[in-house]
């Protein structure tokens, strides 16, 4: 596993929070990826989750994540959809190829990183989807994991 080490910019986002299972992720991109078109908004290019609990920790209907998508131009919260600018950070970020069911093992082998290596993660494990389940094959799919973190010791 590659690992990198990196600053995101501040970005600003749409997103929506959700407590219950990940089968719910297809619509709520959907919804949150609509709103901001609907705005007329620039879409910046970062489709995300960022997931709060574990399925191995948790039952599904506990499970807590948000959904969201970056976009330039102003925007304010507005029903379900929130808006806000995730403050720029570091992040050690590995990338998963293949379906969105089998990214537990990189998060874990990531975090097992950070532990190995002197970070400290100070913020929930977020997916970057960068292409499209849509028009991508399964094993196709890429996806970046990221734990936003700080360098101890």
């Amino acid at each position: 596993m590659e690992v990198e080490e990196k600053r995101i910019k501040d970005t600003q986002v749409a997103f929506m929070r959700y407590k219950g299972g990940y089968e719910k992720i297809p619509e709520l991109i959907a919804e949150t990826v609509q709103w901001v078109t609907d705005k007329g908004l620039n879409m910046t290019g970062m489709i995300y989750g960022a997931y709060f609990n574990s399925p191995e920790d948790v039952p599904p209907e506990q499970l807590r994540y948000e959904i969201g998508a970056s976009f330039e131009g102003n925007a304010e919260d507005e029903g379900k959809v929130m808006v806000k600018i995730i403050p720029e950070h570091s992040v050690i970020a590995t990338l998963h190829k293949g379906p969105y069911t089998e990214v537990g093992p990189v998060i874990r082998g990531l975090a097992g990183y950070a532990d190995k290596n002197g970070y400290d993660i100070i913020g929930p494990v977020t997916e970057v989807y960068l292409n499209d389940p849509n028009e991508t094959e399964p094993g196709e799919l890429l996806t970046e994991v990221q734990f936003p973190v700080i360098k101890i010791g």
